[in-house]
């Protein structure tokens, strides 16, 4: 059935707040795209009866959604689960588009960061399989297309986490189809860096789950030095796949990768930090109007969290307490998407910090001359002085920052400074 002729369609689930798909299957041509949100005992009477014309379906559902339709294409029967319906002729259809996803992102992925196709990069080696699920599946026959012998880990299968890195030391790829780590309880990870880092073999690390942006194993991976990506891509291959099924017409590749880049771009935060002083708020602020925005002051969020301010936290309770508080609240709006943020110019001295804004943002340095910086209202700055501060902490911003710039003199410039350089500026914006 062609998109604009009546039917319903979209994506079906138990939880889905955090869902990208109407913005990707709108932008791939299908605008009435809808977000149904079914208990299990609701979700038979609905998959039968309901007037819908196409679906995707997530977890919880896919294997219902296999067992009940009527036909199914050889790669749903393949994997035994289902992730997009089709009503035909009063019958259902199932197809499972995350194979071909996962075989998108994985080819792009060796292509792209390790050099090669993946017969060339995985082929006749291991991959380890986090999670036995329907996303498993998927990943599991993508893996075994490649060449590459698929291990699956569980927590109650014969292969489990403990240990895993001495049983497979050679393993050339790790990849986490569980949802640990996804929003918004990120960004937890089912595998340790310790693990990971145990691996000599090891030559990337994937994760399908896409929000944050940057999971809980992949911040693992990059701290290792070693390359990783998320599920967006797989998130937009399975889209397109499922798309054309639903419009009856085939979808140029270059929109999905169109389409990506879009939702990237929408979804990442921008994180200021720097010294106090150096005109985070005021620059955050004026980010955030030009990119029409929400902005966070993670020192207001703070206030407004405890009824007092960072001075009064820090006079009352310490620094140690008010570095707790404020780990809280990075927590707090780190894991949310499409932010401004302005940070205090104390968040670098916690290591955990930089996971917890990293997972979802650009981080950028803001620089100001240090005889530029007033230390009024700022008690750290007061109580240690601005050259020591600075000489603490400039290693840190340094090793935190995506992009550093230096002041342009006033907030707006620095704004649209920002912006041009991150690429979040439309190209016909002056």
């Amino acid at each position: 059935m062609a998109a604009g002729s009546g039917g319903r369609f979209g994506l079906l689930g138990r939880r889905l707040g955090h869902s990208w798909s109407p913005t990707i299957h709108a932008a791939l041509g299908l605008p009435s795209y809808e977000l149904f949100e079914r208990e299990p005992e609701e979700l038979d009477d609905f998959l039968l009866l309901g007037g819908w014309q196409g679906l995707n379906v997530t977890i919880p559902y896919k294997r219902r959604a296999f067992e009940l339709a009527d036909e199914a294409t050889p790669e749903a029967r393949r994997l035994g689960v289902a992730n997009t319906l089709v009503r035909r002729g009063g019958r259902i259809l199932a197809h499972n588009t995350d194979l071909a996803g996962f075989a998108w992102m994985l080819r792009r992925f060796c292509l792209e960061r390790l050099g090669g196709e993946p017969e060339g990069i995985i082929g006749g080696r291991e991959a380890l399989v986090l999670g036995s699920g329907g996303a498993s599946q998927a990943v599991q026959a993508a893996l075994a297309d490649a060449g590459a012998k698929a291990v699956v880990v569980s927590r109650t299968g014969e292969e489990r986490y403990d240990g895993l890195a001495g049983r497979h030391p050679d393993a050339a790829l790790v990849v986490n189809a569980t949802p640990v780590g996804m929003y918004p309880d990120c960004p937890a990870s089912p595998l340790n860096g310790g693990e990971l880092g145990r691996m000599p073999g090891l030559r990337g690390v994937l994760d399908v789950v896409y929000n944050p942006l940057r999971t809980g194993i992949c911040l693992a991976a990059e701290r290792l030095g070693l390359p990783c990506a998320t599920g967006l891509p797989m998130l937009v291959g399975q889209a397109l796949r499922s798309s054309e099924l639903f419009q009856g017409r085939p979808i140029d590749e270059g929109l999905a990768r169109a389409v990506e880049g879009e939702v990237m771009r929408a979804s990442a935060n921008v994180c200021l930090i720097g010294m106090p002083g150096a005109g985070k708020t005021t620059a955050g602020r004026a980010l955030a109007r030009l990119l029409e925005r929400p902005f966070v002051d993670l020192d207001d969020a703070l206030r407004i969290e405890l009824g007092m301010s960072a001075a009064e936290l820090i006079s009352l309770r310490g620094e140690e307490a008010f570095r707790e508080e404020e780990t809280k609240v990075a927590r707090s709006y780190g894991r949310r998407s499409g932010l401004v943020i302005a940070c205090g110019g104390g968040i670098v001295t916690r290591e955990q910090n930089y996971g917890l804004l990293h997972q979802n943002a650009s981080i950028v340095l803001l620089e100001r001359p240090l005889d530029q910086l007033s230390s009024a209202g700022r008690p750290l700055s007061g109580a240690r002085g601005v050259e020591a501060l600075a000489r603490e902490r400039d290693p840190l911003y340094r090793q935190w920052a995506d992009l550093s710039i230096r002041c342009t003199g006033s907030a707006a410039g620095d704004a649209r400074l920002v912006a041009r350089l991150l690429g979040l500026l439309p190209p016909t914006a002056p």
